[in-house]
């Protein structure tokens, strides 16, 4: 058989979710196209009941994964980085028809979001020092705060950054501890599910990240109703869809992070990889304080 007439094999995007890759429940797919229109692969279109799973594998997973050493989920962190670096002209490709950017733009792109997952990777075993700390009381007692993960975190990436902005909502989720159900770019999500086969093949354990692709108002619904989620990240929403999951967010307390600039720019080149701030890594992070008293009473081991 001649090269030529040869048929090549097309890929199959699946979700992924508790560490597997399930096709969705319902059985549904839809079409995404390149930035010139030209088809370029099926993929699940997600339901209710694919976001009710993936929300069942983070809780499943959030014990193990933020009861692990912050160091811990430092190193696993670079070793996605790692991976990923290993993988930069398989994404520079998807970034490119997803966004219609040239391959030299689209390779700035992907080695940025690689810098900003290794940025977060870092501040790991950072962040307590610089948000925790010792506080003055008037009384023999120390007082501490440390921050603590939230837990379920959802998150819907941004529809425009198909992988720098996927980068930048994920990486200080899951780098604080907490897990997450993200909801892909409607009209760009091959990305964000190939990302999912490097979250396999690395060291991060099933759940901690799950990835749905599909309608940013069908999944966003019921996530934001979910009495087991406890976060909400609305930077893909519209104004009229965040406002809507913001009062569904508000029956069960949930924090909610509204939408906003993921420090991406429409230019390829070094300012890509700035500093993104550390916004999101505190807007997942409960604060803890407890009270130790000090001398004499010291003694005993009491804590309040």
């Amino acid at each position: 058989m001649s090269e030529s007439s040869r048929l090549s094999v097309l890929k199959t995007y699946k979700l992924y979710v508790g560490g597997k890759f399930p096709r969705s429940e319902s059985g549904r797919v839809y079409e995404v196209a390149d930035a010139k229109d030209t088809w370029l692969a099926n993929v699940p279109l997600s339901s209710r009941k694919d976001a009710r799973d993936a929300v069942v594998a983070a809780r499943k997973a959030f014990g193990g994964w933020s009861g692990a050493t912050a160091y811990n989920r430092g190193q696993v962190l670079y070793r996605v980085a790692e991976m990923l670096e290993g993988r930069k002209g398989q994404f520079a490709r998807e970034v490119a028809q997803a966004e219609g950017l040239s391959t030299s733009e689209a390779a700035l792109v992907v080695e940025a979001a690689v810098d900003r997952w290794v940025w977060y990777a870092g501040w790991t075993d950072k962040i307590a020092q610089v948000v925790g700390g010792a506080n003055p009381v008037a009384g023999p007692y120390f007082n501490l705060s440390t921050p603590e993960p939230t837990g379920v975190v959802a998150v819907l990436a941004p529809q425009e950054s198909s992988f720098l902005g996927l980068v930048s909502v994920i990486a200080p989720v899951i780098a604080t501890g907490n897990t997450a159900v993200v909801v892909a770019s409607e009209r760009a999500p091959l990305p964000a599910l190939s990302l999912g086969e490097v979250l396999a093949t690395s060291d991060l354990p099933g759940g901690v990240v799950n990835v749905l692709s599909g309608k940013a108002a069908e999944l966003g619904v019921p996530l934001a109703a979910h009495q087991d989620v406890n976060a909400i990240d609305l930077t893909g929403a519209d104004p009229e869809l965040a406002r809507e999951l913001e009062i569904a967010a508000a029956d069960n307390l949930k924090r909610v992070l509204r939408p906003q600039d993921v420090r991406d720019t429409e230019e390829a080149g070094p300012d890509f990889a700035a500093d993104p701030g550390l916004t999101r890594l505190t807007a997942f992070l409960e604060t803890k304080t407890v009270w130790h008293p000090t001398g004499s009473l010291g003694a005993s081991g009491s804590a309040y």
